[in-house]
């Protein structure tokens, strides 16, 4: 049975998961790099990067369930690209360049229309403008008995949190501070979940929340 799910997010230690003022040169805002440092380090990090090496041990064992038995993607419309409102054209196709790191269908949610569109290495990516229970029922759709990665960014997944549809949620927790920013815990969204995995690492803890039955 498909489960959604969130994998491999980093937050600071004082609940940011995207630092102030992003912007087009700076997506994850001012700091927000500095969230990642764990993931490039590894060796999953670095493979899926296109280099070779990286560390191994219980952050990289984490960071490569990330792509483990999934099927499809969601994505909310801020982490698609930096445009908002209308689109002015269709050029924009994302960060990832010709061949997105995702190799299967992925469902944008947004307020505007778009056709769908095909790029490198079998990924299609869908805009979905009838909400999140329409976005998560087409990704069961096209997941095929696998899971749907809830991808981000922060509003998309505590709407997700909110309606109780996440089924697990990877947190990776490092130690800085971005004192800013958008705040992914708090005002209720884990209502409803527990603590199932508690793990320190290296570089980074990682917590798993599950949905409670």
């Amino acid at each position: 049975m498909s489960k959604l799910r969130v994998h491999n997010f980093t937050v600071s230690l004082d609940g940011y998961a995207a630092g102030p003022a992003q912007s087009l040169e700076t997506p994850l805002g001012v700091g927000g790099e500095e969230l990642h440092g764990w993931m490039f380090k590894t060796a999953y990090g670095a493979k899926m990067f296109g280099g070779e090496g990286g560390e191994t041990g219980v952050d990289n064992d984490f960071a490569r369930q990330f792509e483990e038995n999934v099927g499809a993607t969601i994505m909310g419309r801020n982490m698609f690209g930096p445009i908002r409102g209308e689109w002015p054209d269709f050029e924009w196709t994302g960060w990832w360049g010709d061949n997105p790191p995702y190799h299967h269908e992925v469902f944008v949610l947004t307020h505007h229309a778009r056709p769908s569109f095909e790029l490198e290495g079998g990924n299609i990516f869908h805009f979905v403008t009838d909400g999140i229970e329409s976005a998560l029922a087409r990704a069961t759709a096209a997941a095929g008995g696998k899971d749907i990665v809830l991808g981000g960014g922060v509003a998309t997944i505590r709407e997700y949190l909110r309606a109780k549809l996440v089924d697990e949620l990877h947190l990776a927790f490092v130690p800085i501070l971005l004192g800013g920013g958008e705040r992914l815990l708090g005002d209720g969204v884990t209502e409803g979940y527990e603590v199932t995995e508690y793990v320190p690492a290296k570089a980074v803890t990682h917590v798993r929340l599950t949905r409670s039955r």
